[in-house]
């Protein structure tokens, strides 16, 4: 927690009990601490996102799922550390110590949202809000071993949330969600049905109602299921756990069959997932010289490191000239591309209840420079590729994710699993979630927490 609130917390809580033996009732959360990750604009706390121009920033307006999460009775403790501006996948940046994991504080929690997920992990925290734009939220929750959800995308209004720092104009308008993280589904499900819907302040968002679960029994569901992408193998532990976890649910009564859609590229995803990224991301900060060295320092080490074949898929160092030198009609042309994705995945997915496919290539690893190789079973791996190769899918998809923990390590480092589901429908996601959560095992706190 890199900036704490604890007068203004205190005061608020002693207010809440106020409030209820009076027989007032502000809502779903009324008292309920919480923590929200330090990207989302909160009125009268500081709000840095990581950034050293935005050390002393105060925002005068909450964003708008902080409001949504105060109107309903929310108390807020503090901001959770992240990843500078978002955008890595461990939480390290230039103002605060690094985030370690609970499970192991050699290791890193993930990122971006590493210490939300940390901070539910080791119950500092029942509930945190990240943002999900490459995997901040299933990342993490996968290596703290905590339930994350990553919505569908403009679901959830990105009013007041950083990475466009304030004053620059709104840029990143695809594959950028909002997502929660807690200890359990039945408060995954609860905040989500917060947070989501239309907001004024987004006008792309639409005034899409919450789905109605339909009930199946888990004898009824389908799930598809796939140990890991040909072209970037997991580590054994977590295809081992994907594999008993496949199994467990068969013996259960569930219909569950191997699976990966026909023409599923993952080379060609994973290029178009980067173009779509570099052009949101080429006007949404300053271009002042820090932004640009420490930037091209980052892209110069994925580029370098890690095994040569396994660095083609993840090179960013190819997608310059989009940063450097962006078109509008390059633009259209991703943008296009893109919707025939998310056509072809809507289409192949509708034989399915849900999908579950691994989080990460690996569990969490230790700490190390940002963008530099993981190893993976003795190989090392291009970083952006170990993170993200798993997740960046189904952002470019759109499609909402949940992620719950299904095992760990033989180093005892907890191992997650996303589930997939259709657009649109993360009430049905959830509730199938909870489902497989009840068969495969459920929330275990890290020793000592």
């Amino acid at each position: 927690i890199c900036t704490l609130d604890a007068e203004n917390a205190r005061t608020r809580a002693k207010q809440a009990d106020e409030a209820l033996a009076k027989g007032e009732d502000w809502g779903a959360l009324h008292g309920v601490p919480v923590t929200i990750k330090d990207i989302f604009e909160t009125a009268g706390l500081r709000t840095t996102a990581g950034y050293i121009p935005l050390r002393d920033y105060i925002p005068k307006q909450d964003a708008t799922v902080v409001a949504k999460l105060r109107a309903a009775g929310a108390i807020i403790l503090g901001k959770t550390n992240a990843a500078e501006l978002a955008a890595d996948y461990q939480s390290i940046n230039s103002l605060f110590p690094p985030v370690n994991n609970p499970w192991n504080l050699a290791y890193t929690p993930g990122g971006s949202s590493g210490g939300s997920a940390a901070a539910i992990a080791a119950g500092l925290s029942p509930l945190d809000l990240g943002n999900d734009f490459g995997g901040s939220v299933r990342q993490p929750a996968h290596f703290c071993g905590v339930y994350g959800l990553k919505s569908t995308d403009r679901r959830i209004s990105t009013a007041g949330m950083i990475p466009e720092v304030p004053g620059m104009p709104l840029c990143v308008r695809q594959m950028m969600t909002v997502g929660c993280f807690a200890r359990s589904l039945e408060d995954i499900r609860l905040c989500f049905s917060l947070i989501a819907g239309a907001d004024v302040r987004r006008p792309d968002v639409p005034p899409v109602p919450l789905d109605t679960p339909s009930g199946k029994a888990l004898s009824d569901l389908k799930i598809a299921w796939i140990d890991e992408w040909s072209e970037i193998p997991v580590a054994a532990d977590i295809r081992t756990a994907m594999q008993k976890t496949a199994q467990t649910l068969a013996n259960a009564g569930a219909k569950v069959e191997r699976w990966l859609p026909q023409g599923f590229d993952t080379s060609k995803m994973l290029n178009l997932y980067m173009r779509v990224a570099a052009y949101n991301n080429t006007y949404a900060q300053p271009r002042d010289r820090y932004n640009i060295r420490r930037s091209l320092g980052l892209i110069a080490r994925t580029a370098t490191q890690g095994d040569k074949k396994l660095r083609q898929l993840g090179d960013f160092s190819r997608f310059l000239p989009e940063l450097l030198n962006p078109s509008l009609k390059g633009y259209f042309e991703t943008l296009t591309e893109r919707d025939r994705f998310i056509a072809q995945l809507d289409t192949a997915l509708e034989s399915w209840d849900v999908w579950l496919v691994p989080v990460a290539a690996t569990a969490a690893f230790t700490h190390r420079p940002p963008w530099s190789a993981v190893e993976v079973d003795g190989r090392a791996y291009p970083y952006g590729v170990a993170n993200g190769a798993y997740t960046m899918p189904f952002n470019l998809s759109g499609h909402p994710v949940i992620v719950i923990p299904i095992g760990q390590t033989q180093d005892g480092l907890p191992i997650g699993i996303q589930i997939v589901g259709k657009r649109w429908r993360e009430m049905e996601l959830i509730a199938i979630a909870q489902q497989l959560d009840q068969v495969i095992g459920t929330f275990q706190h890290p020793p000592r927490y």
